[in-house]
């Protein structure tokens, strides 16, 4: 076997990450995708919904729309998708005396942030309060969607934005979420 064959064995016998000629793709690490995977079954577990799974295609896509945001100043603005549900959010940077840091926000603390308009979500209605946003939390629990994907994008303020899309997409007029 070529000495380079062997190398590529080695790494992915090893770390695939720690091989320094294999890139591996940006985004949200192992342990981010389970946090953030495991954040919205939770959600979706309180209303009975089946829980979803991780997809690298909308993950890709939401990194290229999170990197889009980012490059424009981070004005949160939906993409515009086809079929596919979108949750955006942006985090403020903090300042510090050694200037300004992105805010340590988990994907966790993202996903329940969304969430937190259950509370203004009526399902006998099947709407949101007067003056009240819940299509956030509305996406989240779902029934029919099945797969989600998000990634982050830093700003030029050292803010960041998150971006999170599902499919098949939710919120469709006339139905209930689940």
């Amino acid at each position: 076997m070529p000495l380079a064959m062997r190398a590529v064995v080695l790494c992915l016998v090893v770390d695939l990450a720690a091989c320094p000629f294999v890139r591996t793709p940006p985004g949200l690490s192992a342990a981010q995708r389970a946090e953030i995977v495991g954040a919205h079954n939770a959600w979706r577990a309180r209303v009975g919904t089946t829980p979803l799974v991780w997809s690298v295609e909308l993950a890709d896509r939401a990194r290229r729309w999170a990197e889009t945001l980012a490059g424009s100043g981070c004005g949160l603005q939906v993409s515009r998708g086809d079929a596919v549900g979108e949750n955006l959010y942006w985090a403020g940077p903090v300042l510090r005396d050694t200037g300004r840091r992105a805010e340590p926000i988990t994907p966790a603390a993202v996903v329940d942030a969304w969430a937190s308009e259950a509370t203004d979500y009526s399902y006998g209605r099947n709407a949101c309060a007067r003056g009240k946003t819940c299509g956030h939390y509305t996406q989240i629990v779902w029934g029919s969607t099945r797969e989600v994907g998000c990634a982050t994008a830093t700003c030029p303020d050292e803010g960041v934005v998150w971006v999170c899309n599902y499919w098949p997409a939710g919120n469709v007029r006339g139905q209930r979420p689940y």
